[in-house]
């Protein structure tokens, strides 16, 4: 427990350079742009995007408290910028706990596929299959039952794809701008 306390901390305490605040303004800015060029609406529940990276980068470098703030502040300027629909305050906490359990796992840690694979699996799990087939269960009116089986099987076939580009990115971005400071395993 004393652990984790002194994770969070070592978050918190990321925003005190001005260089991280530019770092996070340029990855917001690249998050926004990736979800108006870089994704698949396909029908009203699912969505294949690729604007996600730049908040694993966060979760990577500034930590769960950090990636928890800029999640959710990026899902509400995205929100802003193109409305989708009406606006649902769970899916921005959703933004949240997935940058909580990415950055819980990752931060200050070498990029490992295994990390990434457990990370992307309980994003999978818990937020699109759990909390998202929630939320859209209550918008729309539909049974949580009855939009589980699909949801879950997209996250299933998303979970390794998702995976490896988030693998490959990291792993290039991190030997081509030495952002991260660590080797990929």
């Amino acid at each position: 427990m004393k652990k984790i306390k002194e994770m969070y901390l070592n978050s918190m305490k990321e925003l005190k350079a001005p260089k991280n605040i530019a770092l996070l303004g340029m990855l917001a800015a690249l998050a926004v742009v990736l979800g108006f060029v870089a994704s698949i609406e396909v029908g009203p529940y699912i969505r294949i995007g690729f604007s996600s990276l730049p908040n694993r980068f966060v979760d990577i470098l500034f930590g769960p408290f950090i990636g928890a703030i800029f999640g959710g502040i990026l899902d509400i300027l995205k929100f802003i910028v193109k409305p989708t629909g009406t606006f649902f305050f769970g899916f921005t906490f959703n933004a949240m706990l997935a940058s909580v359990i990415y950055g819980t796992i990752l931060y200050k840690k070498p990029i490992s596929i295994k990390w990434i694979l457990l990370a992307d699996f309980l994003i999978k799990l818990i937020v699109n299959c759990g909390f998202n087939t929630l939320w859209l269960s209550m918008l729309y009116g539909d049974a949580f039952s009855v939009l589980l089986p699909a949801r879950a099987l997209k996250n299933l076939i998303m979970w390794p794809i998702d995976s490896v580009i988030a693998f490959v990115v990291l792993t290039y971005a991190n030997k081509v701008f030495q952002i991260i400071g660590r080797k990929a395993e």
